[in-house]
């Protein structure tokens, strides 16, 4: 059966939540396999309202569709939380590639619920910026991320039972996570140019985190993911789903049992200049100083000496920041 598979398969939350052992089994075995070769999912039966996602795309618009001088006083840099406007950001750096910047741009926001640690806090749970002339974001971020925040648990639960270990594997280390959610706007050739040569909407990367919870739109200059079997390849489409893939801390975890799902989103198509799509992205990680040790053989497959964490997220952050 294993071989009819489609490389990113469509998961069904619904029977795995129901605690129907068969079902479970059988679920947790197609995403191993799964894993194992693109690093990627799509995944229905979450229960998110597609109505929250469409306010969230309207309200986010407004807001990108302001003057460059309005949007200046939020501007940030890679991991900071505010604004991060065109040339902010270049993804083919992760993989040591000199690409030209990223034709987006993204609203970020992060974990900021203070953990008491004030070295930790400092860097990881900054409060977050809100644009005071998009009021109405903040109430539909806030009930959009409870719902990452718990979607994202029940992924992981799945995950340490795909891998073979107690459901609590890695939600043990979660109990005051970090994350990242990023708006990501990938507007038309009227507001980024012509796109140079080599130039994408997101440069080819993988993820840096756990899981990654993606609501995305279907276009012509939209996301492709890698395998060795297919090269890029345009990333299956569902719109009631959502589009999942491990990062880097969780391939290193698993000892590359599972490989972080290597991605990128194509420029503006030559053919429709115009297309503009927008992303919400949510980047799940864990409490900060983990010890990411990764399982032992015959699951994991190569010995990473073990990495804090979060010393271990900001190098990869660093790395695609262009300064």
């Amino acid at each position: 059966m294993a071989h009819t598979e489609p490389r990113i398969p469509t998961i069904d939350l619904k029977p795995w939540l129901s605690g129907d052992e068969t079902a479970r089994a059988e679920i947790a075995a197609t995403v191993d396999r799964a894993l194992q070769t693109a690093g990627f999912l799509l995944v229905t039966g979450h229960g998110v309202d597609p109505s929250l996602r469409t306010l969230i795309r309207e309200t986010a618009r407004e807001f990108f569709r302001l003057p460059p001088a309005t949007k200046q006083p939020y501007a940030v840099q890679v991991g900071g939380r505010g604004w991060l406007g065109p040339g902010a950001e270049a993804n083919g750096y992760s993989e040591g590639t000199p690409t030209p910047p990223d034709l987006k741009e993204s609203i970020s926001f992060a974990a900021e619920e203070e953990t008491g640690d004030a070295e930790i806090d400092a860097e990881w749970f900054a409060p977050n910026t809100w644009p005071t002339e998009s009021p109405a974001l903040k109430p539909l971020v806030d009930a959009y991320l409870t719902r990452m925040r718990a979607l994202s648990d029940q992924l992981l639960e799945l995950l340490g039972v795909a891998l073979g270990q107690e459901p609590d594997f890695f939600t043990r280390h979660t109990a005051h996570p970090t994350w990242g959610f990023n708006i990501n706007w990938y507007p038309g050739t009227e507001v980024t140019g012509t796109p140079e040569p080599g130039q994408f909407r997101i440069g080819p990367h993988t993820d840096f985190g756990t899981v990654t919870v993606l609501d995305r739109q279907a276009g012509k200059g939209g996301l492709q993911v890698f395998t060795d079997e297919g090269g890029w390849e345009d990333a299956p489409y569902d719109p009631d789903a959502f589009t999942i893939n491990i990062g880097d801390l969780m391939a290193r975890w698993t000892g590359d049992r599972w490989r972080s799902g290597r991605h990128r989103v194509l420029p503006p198509p030559a053919d429709v200049p115009a297309e503009e799509l927008m992303s919400l992205v949510y980047f799940y990680e864990c409490d900060p100083r983990t010890t990411v040790a990764p399982v032992p053989a015959p699951t994991g497959r190569v010995a990473h000496e073990p990495v804090d964490s979060h010393v271990y997220l900001r190098s990869k952050l660093d790395a695609i920041t262009v300064v």
